[in-house]
């Protein structure tokens, strides 16, 4: 039975076989069409359809995702309502400071977040921010009366709203926004303060936002470790070269970026809750840049201002050391101004005398080498801030940490204006 089975086969094969001739290429092509043609023409077709499947998958996609970007800021307002009612408006994730505008280059960040705030006035814009309250002016803050400034929360941190009022002029609110694209080309540093975002919304619509610095400025400190021994309030010359050590470090890297402080001061420093201490009052320093000046700002307190400066020549990294190291004799006299006998227009004359600053009581032999260092009469004598911060280091190795600095009588405010020349100039400094 099988081997009939394999003939009948075989004589079927050969039958085929012989139904085209060898050199019949048409008879080949209609008898095997099915593996040679069609076969193939299906296995095309159904590429060419999963492709444009694909493509308008991506499309669709893309399309999507582009819906989402516009719907975002307002997803993202509503969500966040639905946390808290005060966290709107700003929201930086830990470790990322968005510096995000609409007019000003940020350049510093460049993984910046969205920032979303009503177009609405000024009292109504703060509601954007929780636990608001207005920040009284001290000393040491700006007195331009374009700006407000407030005590906010945003995402669970302490900040400082820097607000452009609506009635703001042209002028002012370009100065406001070049001095958040100045701050912002500085770049982060960990003893200057943190800007976490600033922010325009057309037309008029401005708000710059800071970390604040829960002591406020190092010479309103000074005064409140006059009047108490509790902590923090408690001022050891080891402490003092710790936070002259961070100061000099960030008046360091300002030199390296090419900016020149030219208001270093007390007044100018702000002290966080952990007493970790910042330089601020950086607009001297952008409205020197903005107007290319080449003479002392007539605006700030000549007190702490170096002998060339007060002769008429510009400020340089070197003036700004000769400032350093008067902060350095207000620190250890808990906020006393240098030159207190004299007046701003007797100093140049008092200094070209050779008469420099005198050591204050309680001053170490090591912080007076320091405070000497930078206050020589020739720029080139003075030490270099790089190297200042070296001895600062140095010197806080070996300070004693225990002992109090102590102040010589009590503050008498009015006295100070007077000696410090607030009459004689105008202040601006640390917001």
């Amino acid at each position: 039975m099988a081997t009939n089975t394999t003939t009948t086969t075989t004589t079927t094969t050969t039958t085929t076989n012989r139904t085209c001739a060898p050199t019949d290429n048409l008879c080949i092509v209609v008898t095997y069409q099915q593996a040679v043609i069609i076969i193939p023409v299906f296995l095309l077709l159904g590429s060419v359809i999963t492709i444009a499947t694909m493509l308008v998958l991506v499309y669709l996609h893309r399309k999507r995702v582009r819906r989402a970007a516009n719907a975002a800021p307002a997803r993202f307002g509503r969500s966040r309502h639905r946390r808290t009612r005060h966290l709107q408006g700003i929201d930086a994730p830990p470790g990322i400071d968005p510096l995000e505008h609409e007019e000003v280059p940020m350049a510093v960040h460049k993984r910046a977040t969205g920032v979303a705030v009503p177009r609405v006035t000024t009292e109504g814009r703060l509601g954007s921010f929780g636990q608001v309250a207005a920040l009284p002016r001290t000393l040491s803050m700006a007195t331009d009366e374009s700006v407000v400034l407030y005590r906010a929360r945003v995402d669970h941190k302490d900040v400082v709203l820097r607000v452009l009022k609506d009635s703001a002029a042209r002028e002012e609110r370009r100065r406001f926004l070049g001095f958040a694209s100045f701050v912002s080309g500085l770049g982060p540093h960990p003893f200057l303060p943190a800007v976490l975002g600033s922010v325009t919304t057309p037309p008029s619509t401005a708000v710059m936002v800071v970390e604040e610095l829960r002591h406020g400025d190092l010479l309103g400190f000074l005064w409140r470790c006059r009047r108490t021994d509790a902590s923090p309030y408690q001022m050891t010359e080891k402490r003092l070269f710790a936070m002259a050590t961070q100061v000099s470090s960030a008046l360091e890297y300002l030199h390296s970026r090419q900016c020149v402080h030219s208001n270093v001061g007390a007044r100018s420093v702000l002290v966080g809750g952990d007493l970790t201490a910042k330089l601020w009052g950086l607009g001297a320093a952008y409205r020197r840049q903005s107007r290319a000046a080449n003479a002392a700002d007539a605006t700030e307190l000549k007190k702490w201002q170096a002998p060339e400066v007060l002769a008429g020549r510009d400020f340089s990294p070197s003036s700004d050391v000769w400032s350093f190291g008067l902060l350095l004799y207000e620190m250890i006299t808990l906020g006393e101004p240098p030159f207190a006998q004299l007046r701003s227009t007797d100093l140049l004359q008092h200094l070209q005398r050779g008469n420099y600053l005198r050591r204050p009581p309680g001053c170490s032999n090591k912080l007076f080498a320091v405070m000497s260092s930078c206050c020589q009469g020739s720029p080139r004598r003075r030490i270099a801030a790089a190297t200042l911060a070296e001895e600062l280091r140095a010197g806080e190795m070996t300070a004693d940490g225990r002992t109090l600095v102590r102040a010589a009588g009590p503050l008498d405010t009015e006295k100070y204006l007077r000696e410090a020349g607030y009459g004689e100039a105008y202040n601006y400094a640390a917001l």
